[in-house]
């Protein structure tokens, strides 16, 4: 049985280092992914091109994607739904996902014809990640895509520990085909008696697919993932604290991060809130923010399906997402995020 199965989209992220400046030029909101058709992306590129700008790095991405290699890379064991082109883009995706333990279904995942899913990832100087996504054939990821078999009957009397987890992606909340897929997850989890844990993602889901997020909740889940921006436009409140009591009526835990100040764990135990703060490890520097969050994310959820206390998780998290954002690209090498976990748990 994986500990958890995942669905989200397959992209391969191409990361520039950008000016101040460059990054206003092209137009795109600091700090947030906007969505692209294949001539706006291209054009993107080739603008980037034309100044000089070349790519930093490129690996394969995808918010969930970054999740469970980072969990999988700390000892557990991860499947991933997606969805990729029958192309050399795709070919490097599913390879990349391999090499970091993750599982998937390549014959789900490869769609016949299709143009695999890019990221143009945009660093400013302070660290920011801007984010320029061409979904390709993640836009159109449905139930063909999904292997429900992953995910199977426990008993319930099974503890946390041996409990099977279902991850959503924020992300897919603006894809009607995913939302459709996700429904079945989720009524395919409930009868299996599986943990459903959502994540938020990014600012712009919230935005502009809050209605999805919504359908993602519905019925009640078992953990929320979301930054503290996040989860004041969700909630529509001004402090944290609010957010996290609001996200509560939606979930039985609710972990809100803040970039390097402390991240908020909230939990529903009999109908009492319970709110604790865990301090986040000061990174050496900060170079790229790109993937902290779903480092974050996968890492949390590592030590939680292990059974270790809340506090504990979210110092692996925190430890895993500084050591992220000191470097560029989204993802450790499979023997940092040991020597991370046996320094932390």
């Amino acid at each position: 049985m994986y500990n958890v199965v995942a669905i989200g989209n397959a992209l391969v992220d191409t990361e520039f280092t950008v000016s101040d400046s460059a990054l206003a030029a092209t137009g795109l909101t600091r700090g947030n992914m906007t969505l692209a058709d294949t001539d706006t992306q291209a054009a993107l590129f080739d603008t980037l091109h034309t100044h000089g700008i070349h790519p930093a790095k490129q690996a394969g991405g995808g918010s969930a994607a970054n999740s469970m290699a980072a969990f999988a890379a700390l000892g557990g064991s991860a499947f991933y739904n997606c969805r990729v082109g029958d192309d050399k883009m795709g070919e490097f995706y599913l390879q990349d996902l391999a090499e970091m333990g993750v599982a998937t279904d390549t014959a789900l995942a490869t769609h016949q014809g299709g143009v695999t899913g890019s990221c143009a990832v945009l660093v400013t100087p302070d660290a920011e990640r801007t984010m320029q996504t061409h979904l390709g054939a993640s836009s159109e990821i449905d139930e063909k895509n999904v292997n429900f078999d992953a995910l199977v009957a426990q008993n319930s009397a099974q503890n946390a520990k041996q409990k099977q987890w279902l991850y959503l992606e924020g992300y897919l909340a603006m894809s009607p085909s995913a939302m459709q897929a996700i429904a079945k997850l989720k009524a395919h989890a409930k009868e299996c008696g599986t943990n459903i844990m959502v994540s938020f993602a990014d600012p712009a889901v919230v935005k502009f697919a809050k209605a999805g997020l919504d359908e993602m909740l519905a019925g009640g889940v078992a953990a929320v993932f979301c930054n503290q921006e996040e989860a004041l436009l969700y909630t529509e409140t001004t402090d944290k604290q609010a957010a996290a009591h609001a996200l509560l009526a939606h979930s039985e835990l609710a972990v809100i991060t803040d970039g390097e100040n402390p991240t908020l764990i909230a939990t529903r135990t009999a109908g009492t809130p319970e709110l604790q703060y865990v301090a986040t490890p000061k990174a050496v520097s900060v170079v790229d923010t790109n993937g902290a969050g779903d480092n974050f994310a996968g890492a949390f959820l590592y030590a939680l399906s292990q059974g270790h206390a809340l506090d504990e998780c979210g110092k692996l998290a925190g430890a895993v997402a500084s050591r992220v954002v000191a470097q560029f690209g989204a993802r450790l090498t499979k023997a940092e995020y040991q020597e991370i976990k046996a320094g932390v748990l």
